[in-house]
């Protein structure tokens, strides 16, 4: 099934900025239903190989609830277009295509298990149209490797009739062991493929980073939708690993309504702790609806959202970040938000161009509570074409932080547009390496950028450009719903309701951010979505 790739239109002030990202994939693919063909029953203690092997495309192979096949399983390829499908035999309680897999369902499920440090289930070169459906998969011996392989970063399946993909990751819970944990849940090195309603947990290690989901040597296209990941390193990383073809970027990638997260608990273990979602190489990427929480400083500085072009050692120089859309997300109760690194500074790559982060809700940025710096956004090195606007920011820290080059000939920030969001300014507001607050750092490093109608709680209109607001942080405060309980909508009568430059409220527009969490927002967020507004 082929992709389809929508643009977006976005609205932004300025020609060059109009086009911010450029084309974004609104969705992969419609879902695929389970075709009716021929089912496999498979017996507990079966030849699961065997059945893999001889299944015919569009074949259903059933396991029996509750049952494990141990071994190092292989997903052959098959010809034809239509899904192969491994599953659980059907039974009562298990959620249907819109739901999400937890570890409540453990007992009904089907369970897969290596017996050493390889894959419990790996791609063959080639594989495609395989649907993985309502299993679970253990941790291997030791929490070593993978748990999946979709592809092995090899050049025979990164690049031309060796790559697998149209596959799909529907409803398996996947986890790590609770006390030695996994070094990773899904190898993300495909073409084509979706991984939705799963439940990936105990992603954990020490002295290395673990993650739920870890992709480098697949050109993608991806839609990670509806998921629980939780991992210590990093719960999802695409890039920072050389691919196995040259010039490779993953692209085209959705990621769309998953809980991002783990639990505070792990903050006094001994699990390498870095940070929530990270770019190293990615193209076209659109992140919306996501929670994202629960960060601290541990192997990193503590930075929840991490964009930075890097290869391995600088052995992939073309590594970029570029067109990305971040919007309509949750992150709170970490100790600091996005990290921005223009390009690698240990090697040749490419430069962050073309992003936009937008209408996102970010709060519990607090440094005495999680460590760090509490910072809403660090920029270094020179990214381009960034549009940061209508974001609604509770921090402890600095609004931005900002580096590159040096005192007297700073890296410029090509193309910056800053507006419409509500921030506390807090002791240093806007600052860059060397420089003074506000205007000083703004002409230095954003020169010809845009910084209109944000609302800087307990800042000074001195320091910073015309037709922005300073309201005192006590009456910042009393524009929200309810400040105390985390309640950040704009009050009835707020002097910041139809503020914007393009007569919208200031900050987050909670009716969008409410639709796009769609059936996660009454979980999600702190006050009720019941009222007919919502």
């Amino acid at each position: 099934m082929k992709s389809t790739v929508f643009a977006l239109l976005i609205g932004a002030a300025g020609a060059w900025a109009q086009a911010l990202p450029a084309t974004v994939n609104t969705q992969i693919y419609p879902p695929v239903a389970v075709e009716a063909g021929a089912i496999a029953r498979l017996p507990a203690g079966g030849d699961l190989q065997g059945a893999l092997d001889r299944a015919r495309p569009g074949e259903i192979i059933e396991l029996p609830p509750g049952s494990t096949f141990t071994g190092n399983f292989v997903l052959p390829e098959k010809s034809g277009t239509r899904y192969t499908v491994l599953r659980t035999a059907p039974s009562a309680g298990l959620p249907d295509a819109s739901g999400r897999i937890g570890p409540e369902h453990a007992g009904k499920l089907a369970k897969i298990q290596s017996p050493n440090g390889s894959p419990a289930l790996r791609t063959a070169p080639g594989a495609h149209h395989w649907r993985l459906m309502l299993l679970e998969f253990g941790p291997n011996a030791g929490g070593a490797g993978d748990i999946i392989a979709l592809g092995d970063a090899s050049a025979a399946q990164s690049a031309g009739a060796g790559v697998p993909h149209d596959l799909m990751i529907d409803r398996c819970y996947i986890h790590g062991h609770p006390q030695l944990g996994q070094k990773r849940g899904i190898a993300l090195n495909s073409g084509l493929t979706t991984v939705t309603g799963s439940y990936i947990a105990d992603i954990k290690a020490n002295g290395v980073d673990a993650q739920a989901i870890a992709g480098w040597s697949g050109a993608g296209p991806f839609q990670i939708e509806n998921n629980y990941l939780e991992a210590s390193g990093e719960n999802f990383l695409l890039g920072g690993a050389t691919p196995g073809a040259q010039g490779l970027v993953p692209s085209d990638v959705v990621f769309r309504r998953n809980h991002v997260a783990r639990p505070a608990a792990w903050r006094g273990e001994k699990w390498t702790v870095k940070n929530l979602f990270e770019l190293k190489n990615a193209r076209r990427v659109l992140v919306e609806g996501n929670l994202f929480e629960t960060n601290w400083v541990g192997g990193q500085a503590g930075y929840a959202i991490v964009f930075t072009p890097r290869g391995e050692r600088g052995d992939a120089p073309w590594a970029t970040v570029e067109d990305v859309t971040f919007r309509y997300n949750i992150v709170r109760n970490v100790s600091a938000a996005f990290n921005l690194l223009g390009r690698d500074d240990t090697g040749p790559s490419g430069t962050i161009r073309r992003m936009r982060v937008s209408d996102n809700l970010v709060y519990g940025v607090d440094r005495e509570v999680w460590g760090g710096n509490g910072v809403f956004m660090q920029i270094g090195e020179g990214p381009a074409d960034l549009v940061v606007e209508h974001n609604t920011v509770i921090q402890t820290g600095n609004v931005l932080t900002v580096y590159g080059g040096t005192r007297d000939s700073p890296t410029p920030v090509e193309r910056f547009v800053f507006r419409n969001n509500i921030v506390q300014h807090n002791a240093n507001g806007i600052i860059g390496q060397g420089l003074g607050v506000g205007n000083d750092s703004i002409n230095a490093y954003f020169p010809g950028g845009i910084f209109v109608r944000n609302a800087f709680g307990g800042g000074r209109q001195s320091r910073y450009p015309a037709d922005n607001l300073f309201p005192e942080m006590d009456k910042l405060a009393q524009q929200f719903v309810n400040y105390g309980a985390a309640d950040y909508r704009l009050r009835t009568g707020s002097e910041l309701k139809r503020a914007a430059s393009d007569g919208a409220d200031l900050g987050v527009n909670f009716v969008a951010l409410v639709r796009t969490l769609g059936t996660h927002a009454r979980e999600w967020m702190t006050f009720s979505t019941a009222s007919p507004s919502f």
